[in-house]
């Protein structure tokens, strides 16, 4: 079992910057893939951010270019670099754990708001 903690969301005027983290139970290192993604209201939950153990990152068309993800191995902890927000990128943004296709965990999200 993998408990995931998000934190870092709030409200952002647009063009502003937010760092969302997400603090796992378990080593990073030991985790295949991380992910972040996020469901704004009446939307489907959309992937943003992909890093995998190896250090590749990989990003939705939408946020490229804007957004970043890392990792603190020593934190256990996974952070995603929000800038240039646009008042589209409002919702709840949920961090996500893949072991395997039989282990996988979510973390409880935390909002963003990006409006004037």
């Amino acid at each position: 079992q993998v408990q995931l903690v998000e934190s870092g969301g709030g409200l952002v005027q647009p063009g502003g910057s937010l760092r969302l983290s997400c603090a796992a139970s378990t080593r990073i290192s030991d985790i295949n893939t991380m992910n972040w993604y996020r469901q704004a209201p009446g939307k489907q939950r959309e992937q943003v951010a992909t890093l995998t153990r190896g250090g590749s990152t990989n990003y939705a068309d939408s946020v490229k270019g804007r957004f970043t993800m890392s990792r603190d191995n020593a934190k256990n902890t996974v952070l995603l670099q929000m800038n240039s927000l646009k008042p589209e990128d409002t919702a709840v943004y949920y961090c996500r754990a893949y072991l395997d296709p039989w282990h996988v965990y979510w973390g409880q999200g935390t909002q963003v708001t990006v409006s004037s």
